[in-house]
């Protein structure tokens, strides 16, 4: 069982994953940019910015920014961070460091520039063993872990101790935990529903309703599986929470911020102008143009994938490529 780790990003899923852990009365080494911030949270609690009603247990929770102390004694290191800022925060990590350790990324984009999900970038960057490095999934709102509503994540990795090791760590009365070995089919699903929740939001945007919503999921959904076929073939259930379910709550709720940027763009507002008015990053903006490369070698038929990549790099019409769109579908 888990007896202390280093969680590393300061944003709302990072901070609710401080929450998920102290409350199982581990200790938290948490890795912060900003010096105020950790003066701040050592004094009063809780993180000023992001899930700010979250009162944390400052007895377990150890927040620096001193690189050289945020690893010593962790049983495991989690990358919680926007996909753009991962490399940034690698290049401020001595890899020694990490000898040894294990990994963990619970990271929804793919790294700009590189067509790396966040795993393969922290083993390629850090020079890390693939087969210590595990994946965290959803379906879960950080909002929701602050209000300890019922949810469910997904633990991923080769090893299956390991897996079920961390599952039983972390799982409460409210958390239900589950085992998987698909790392990379669950990491790149997770990439691929954001885009697509980008896509729900043009349409509600657009004012389509919920049966032209549904029909779009469910041929994303089936984009989404023959995607995964090429690029990680494994014997999967794409209806497992950690497929279906994910794309389900990133495509419908109201927390979800790329149907959120989605909406925003769907009712005529510029790109650039929706991404400033964002609070927080949309992580299927950068992974559609990502994803657009990788695709390509794929030769997969992706036109929702396809028709978001254009209305937010090519300046395509949202109501043009819709309007193709309801031809493609079935």
């Amino acid at each position: 069982m888990l007896k202390q780790i280093t969680i590393v990003g300061s944003g709302s899923w990072a901070t609710a994953l401080v929450k998920l852990f102290t409350e199982k009365g581990i200790r938290v080494f948490w890795l912060l940019r900003d010096r105020e911030k950790v003066d701040f949270i050592k004094w009063n609690g809780y993180n000023p910015r992001y899930l700010s009603q979250v009162v944390l247990n400052k007895d377990l929770i150890f927040p620096m920014i001193e690189t050289s102390l945020a690893f010593r004694d962790s049983d495991l290191v989690i990358f919680a961070i926007p996909s753009s800022y991962l490399e940034g925060a690698l290049q401020q990590i001595d890899p020694d460091f990490l000898e040894g350790k294990n990994l963990a990324v619970s990271i929804k984009g793919l790294i700009p520039n590189s067509g790396c999900t966040p795993s393969r970038f922290v083993c390629k960057y850090m020079n890390a063993d693939a087969r210590r490095i595990m994946v965290l999934g959803g379906p879960c709102h950080a909002e929701e872990v602050a209000e300890q509503r019922t949810t469910y994540m997904t633990i991923s990795a080769e090893n299956p101790e390991w897996v079920h090791d961390v599952c039983q760590s972390l799982k409460s009365s409210y958390l239900h935990t589950v085992c998987s070995n698909d790392p990379s089919g669950i990491e790149y699903a997770s990439i691929i529903k954001n885009i697509i929740g980008i896509a729900t939001g043009i349409a509600n945007g657009l004012h389509y309703g919920d049966n032209f919503q549904a029909v779009l999921v469910s041929n994303a959904m089936r984009e989404t599986g023959k995607f995964l076929d090429v690029v990680s073939p494994a014997r999967r259930d794409l209806f497992n929470s950690a497929y279906f379910g994910d794309l389900l709550v990133t495509a419908y709720s109201d927390y979800s911020r790329n149907r959120t940027l989605g909406k925003l763009v769907g009712r005529g507002i510029q790109v650039n102008t929706a991404l400033f008015a964002m609070e927080m990053v949309a992580e299927g903006f950068h992974a559609s143009r990502e994803l657009a490369a990788i695709h390509k070698k794929t030769k997969v038929s992706m036109p929702v994938i396809n028709a978001v990549h254009r209305i937010l790099h090519q300046h395509s019409s949202p109501y043009q490529e819709f309007k193709l769109l309801e031809e493609q579908l079935t």
